[in-house]
């Protein structure tokens, strides 16, 4: 793993520049549309159109998605384990999952939906980026896996009166325009008694600095641009947007990186990465 040392004084400054700057010029509660004309509500054409682009490294544990293939183990067993306490089930069985029915909102290629459908889930996997939706589809037919996936919005299923017992929207919010109303069509698909599951970036200082100071500029784990500060969400905002919604937040926990063991895991911080679970009543 690269030392934040080794890259020249010249890319430092432009990080501290940067840094500097957002907190200086980023209104710290923006939570609404950003007036792009290809932006709605819910959905980001910018974002989407960004995400296609890199469709065909999904996959590459060593590629552009490789942040979300490091801290994949960490997600699942949160999800795995929210689950399970939820739907009174043994995590340590292994089709714990079987007969649960799960929606995936923002799939991409497919990281989470594949782990799911092992555990015994009926999967459908959801995201508006067909390149991505297609990687997803390659892949999981060579797995042996039977997920449905589908290139679509939330709001198709909202309006075709879907239910699941689970929805997910993971490394999602941060890149919607307004988190209420997409929390809204989220929570719309989840059953009486299902359970609905987030993870996204806390609005920090501390969380511009490593996750887009350290993770685009310096250590490049990212492309350039990935994320915007003034669209990451604190944990009071995301539970309140459950709430409007009809969700009542049952757990949320922060994932931390230990760069001397290279590893992520589930902590009580939140103040940089973190999951949220929220459930309907009924």
């Amino acid at each position: 793993m690269a030392r934040i040392h080794s890259r020249s004084p010249a890319r430092l400054q432009q990080s501290r520049t940067l840094l500097t700057s957002a907190s200086a010029h980023t209104p710290y509660t923006t939570m609404t549309g950003t007036g792009h004309p290809n932006t709605s509500a819910t959905l980001d054409e910018h974002e989407v159109a960004r995400f296609a682009a890199m469709a065909d490294e999904w996959w590459d544990p060593h590629g552009k998605f490789r942040p979300l293939h490091d801290i994949n183990p960490v997600r699942l067993t949160f999800i795995r384990d929210s689950l399970c306490a939820h739907f009174d089930r043994d995590a340590a069985a292994p089709r714990a999952l079987e007969g649960l029915t799960i929606a995936d909102i923002g799939c991409g290629g497919g990281l989470l939906c594949e782990p799911m459908a092992r555990l015994g889930a009926t999967v459908t996997g959801l995201d508006p980026a067909r390149e991505s939706i297609e990687a997803a589809r390659i892949h999981a037919l060579a797995q042996g896996l039977e997920i449905n996936y589908r290139a679509d919005r939330a709001e198709t299923l909202e309006k075709e009166g879907a239910l699941f017992d689970a929805v997910f929207a993971l490394e999602v919010v941060e890149h919607v325009p307004d988190v209420p109303k997409f929390a809204n069509v989220a929570a719309s698909l989840v059953r009486p008694g299902g359970l609905m599951l987030l993870s996204t970036i806390n609005r920090t200082l501390k969380s511009y600095a490593l996750a887009i100071v350290g993770a685009e500029y310096v250590m490049r784990w990212l492309p350039i641009g990935t994320h915007r500060w003034d669209r990451f969400v604190t944990p009071n905002e995301l539970a309140s947007a459950c709430k409007g919604a009809g969700l009542d937040e049952t757990s949320r926990k922060g994932m931390v990186f230990n760069p001397l063991a290279g590893s992520w895991s589930l902590s009580r911080d939140t103040d940089v990465n973190y999951l949220m679970a929220a459930a309907r009543p009924g």
